[in-house]
């Protein structure tokens, strides 16, 4: 994306863009351009004009998202989730609906409310990945083998001894013949991975209270729906999902991850900031360059591995000194 798009989209977000009353044909189309939702105002329910109109910003778009999405996503899944997704950001900024599915496309996750989310903050709107998506790029990284998210609850039986090692240090045993009532309140979120090379992941167990102390500390957004009064945060929605997804995201610290993974919690946290996420999404000219380079350093080790056999050296001889005669000395003979 070019410097020019990238400013272009972070002064779209701090200030609103009018939505004219021409017709989607009408607008700037150009790739380097925000895009404008004309006609997708007023109601939030999929009426006929509103999937018309849906169907022509999407036919509009639809190069950029395919250029933007990675070869392992199913572009016909992709497309379908923002389809569903577009009518509930009817009164959104027009420039903010295209960065937030643009960033979504980017990182290759589908806007279906499991891998990601696109949701209304206000007038903006802002890319929000679920912990399914955490996962997916975690696997994508070729460098974890599997990811457990569990939830304890107060009747289960679990034990958990840090210091202890694996399988000795957690336990969980779910009485799956009780109801989830029966089983009691969750009280615990839990996450750990199992890597490529056979190895077990440190597990992460978070309290409600850990959970309660991360909102309030890190989440702005949950904030300004607390002073709005507002409540519609994803934090006051669907408290139990951002508790599973604490557990993850403090998993990331203490496994390997990709370049991607960390952009996407900068990205995260730049929407929850409610600051352009685009900008930290991944370049896919530049992620091109670095698979390219990726695999010159890869070439060049392997090239050093092999390596030609020494140089035959002469053997060392040491020279004797020659005698030494001084005149001084021949005087002292005679």
């Amino acid at each position: 994306m070019s410097t020019a798009l990238k400013d272009r989209l972070r002064a779209a977000r701090q200030a609103s863009i009018p939505a004219p009353a021409a017709t989607m044909e009408e607008h700037d189309q150009a790739p380097d351009s925000p895009a404008e939702l004309a006609d997708i105002k007023g109601h939030e329910q999929v009426e006929p004009a509103m999937s018309a109109t849906v169907m022509e910003w999407l036919q509009v778009y639809r190069s950029h998202f395919e250029e933007a999405l990675p070869a392992c996503v199913d572009q016909a899944a992709f497309f379908a989730a923002v389809r569903s997704v577009l009518p509930t950001l009817a009164k959104c900024k027009p420039a903010s609906v295209l960065q937030a599915l643009l960033t979504c496309a980017r990182f290759g996750l589908i806007p279906d409310g499991k891998q990601a989310a696109i949701t209304r903050q206000g007038t903006t709107a802002a890319f929000v990945p679920m912990y399914q998506g955490y996962i997916e790029l975690m696997y994508r990284s070729g460098l974890v083998e599997s990811v457990h998210v569990g939830v304890i609850r107060e009747h289960d039986e679990y034990d958990y001894v840090p210091t202890a090692r694996y399988p000795d240090d957690f336990v969980h045993r779910p009485n799956l013949k009780l109801s989830q009532k029966e089983r009691g309140e969750v009280v615990i979120a839990y996450a750990y991975a199992w890597l490529k090379n056979g190895a077990r992941s440190q597990v992460i167990l978070l309290t409600r209270e850990d959970a309660e102390e991360i909102r309030d500390e890190f989440s702005e957004s949950y904030q300004r729906a607390e002073t709005a009064g507002t409540r519609d945060s994803y934090w006051h929605r669907f408290f139990l999902w951002m508790w599973e997804k604490s557990a993850i995201r403090r998993l990331i610290r203490v496994v390997p991850k990709s370049a991607e993974l960390r952009a996407l919690v900068e990205a995260d946290d730049a929407g929850d900031r409610g600051e352009v996420q685009i900008l930290h999404a991944p370049d896919t000219e530049a992620a091109q360059l670095l698979a390219e380079a990726e695999r010159a350093h890869t070439a060049a080790e392997a090239s050093q591995d092999v390596r030609p056999a020494p140089a035959k050296t002469r053997p060392f001889k040491k020279r004797s000194q020659p005698r030494r005669s001084t005149r001084a000395g021949r005087k002292g003979r005679r």
